[in-house]
């Protein structure tokens, strides 16, 4: 029987548990427990409901919800509890909730479905002449400024990547696994075109690489840059000596699923945001 609670705050031990939690439901499912922003929450104290499902002192299960219209909410597993469902549209008229792999239906509808592809490498990677500019690598001081202006101006549509603040990229640049040498930038006519950030799992016990983010500034668009900047990316990856490489992309955005089809990717998994109302 589960005994669902929510807090604003989570104690040390709390903090520590769910943590802990994270960890072992990563290894029993080989691939991660939780969003890794919504882990970044829980490491760095950021605002949000916690849920806790305790047995006695002992956290057992957990969930964040953040703020938003509607909120959002994901459980450690990716997995949807009824008994949690109906607590929190106690609290809340909707919820989006999202749920990893298949999903068992409690109702609900579907408002967006993302894609996790794989690739092997390495691939057979042709180089596309980089126009009249560069590919450099990110440095902190110089090009964050820069490289906000320009990922939010390619994802101005985008639900969580088109308005990051200089707050969310500090948080990132100050991760572990931040490494600023595959994170590439392309300047051109004086400005940031686009950029591939790219990141390599080397906790996993696969150590997997991902392209983290590929970004084109919409004056841009058109020339064939992502193409080149994802390449550019795998083949840093390559040379670091990873086999395999990820990515996840809307499944809506069949422009962008194309291109990643051509480049030898193939569909891992589907997640899928369900939206449930208290009505």
């Amino acid at each position: 029987m589960t005994s669902w609670c929510s807090t604003l705050a989570l104690t040390p031990e709390q903090r520590l548990e769910v943590l802990d939690l994270f960890n072992r439901t990563e290894i029993e499912l080989a691939r991660e427990a939780i969003d890794e922003g919504r882990r970044r929450t829980v490491v760095h104290r950021g605002i949000g409901e916690h849920w806790l499902d305790l047995n006695g002192d002992h956290v057992r299960g957990y969930a964040l919800l953040t703020p938003g219209e509607p909120a959002s909410v994901e459980m450690c597993g990716g997995g949807v509890d009824e008994q949690l469902l109906h607590a929190i549209l106690a609290r809340h008229q909707s919820v989006d909730w999202w749920t990893r792999g298949a999903y068992q239906p409690l109702g609900g509808t579907v408002v967006r479905t993302l894609q996790l592809l794989r690739v092997a490498l390495p691939i057979a990677l042709d180089h596309p002449t980089a126009l009249s500019g560069a590919v450099r690598t990110f440095e902190p001081d110089r090009d964050a400024a820069a490289w906000l202006a320009q990922n939010n101006a390619a994802f101005a549509d985008h639900p969580e990547q088109g308005a990051w603040t200089e707050r969310q990229l500090d948080e990132r640049l100050r991760e572990p696994w931040f490494d600023p040498s595959g994170f590439f930038l392309l300047d051109l006519d004086g400005r940031l075109a686009a950029s591939c950030w790219t990141k390599v799992h080397e906790l996993h016990p696969d150590r997997f690489g991902e392209i983290y983010v590929v970004a084109v500034h919409p004056d841009f668009r058109g020339r064939g840059l992502g193409r080149m900047m994802v390449l550019h990316g795998l083949d840093a990856l390559r040379r670091k000596g990873v086999t395999s490489a990820t990515l996840f992309v809307d499944e809506s955005n069949t422009a962008a699923r194309a291109l990643y089809a051509s480049l030898g990717f193939v569909l891992e998994r589907s997640d899928s945001l369900i939206r449930f109302s208290a009505d």
